[in-house]
C-alpha cells in the first residue's frame, strides 16, 4: 500500500518559492519542468519511501529519522511517521544546508 505524503505549511511554501526564484531567474518554463520533477519524486517518494539517504548535514549532529531524495540540485528532506510520509523542507542544495536544516527542523 503506497504512503501518503504530505508536505508540511513550509514545504507548501518552499514550492511557489522556488518556482518564483527559477521563473524570474530562467524561465517560466524550465519553472514548470522543475515543479514537474519535483512532484514526480513526491510520487515515487509513495511508492519506496525508505529509498532516501539521511542527509549528512544531520547525520553528523546523530539524527537519523530524516531522509532525503534528489532533483539535483534540489534536496527534498522528508520523514516517515505512522505510514505516512512528511515532505519538510525543499531547497536547491547549493544554500548553506546546515544551517538552514537546524533552523527549519531543529529550532535552532
Amino acid at each position: 500500500m503506497p504512503l501518503a505524503v504530505f508536505l508540511t505549511n513550509d514545504a507548501a511554501v518552499d514550492l511557489p518559492e522556488l518556482y518564483d526564484y527559477i521563473a524570474l531567474h530562467d524561465a517560466p518554463q524550465k519553472a514548470d519542468y522543475v515543479l514537474e520533477q519535483i512532484e514526480r519524486a513526491f510520487s515515487r517518494l509513495a511508492e519506496f519511501p525508505e529509498r532516501g539517504g539521511h542527509p549528512k548535514e544531520l547525520l553528523a549532529l546523530g539524527i537519523h529519522e530524516y531522509r532525503e531524495i534528489f532533483f539535483k540540485p534540489y534536496r527534498i528532506i522528508y520523514r516517515v511517521m505512522d505510514k505516512n510520509g512528511y515532505v519538510l523542507l525543499i531547497a536547491d542544495g547549493r544554500r548553506d544546508m546546515q544551517t538552514l536544516l537546524q533552523r527549519r527542523l531543529l529550532g535552532a
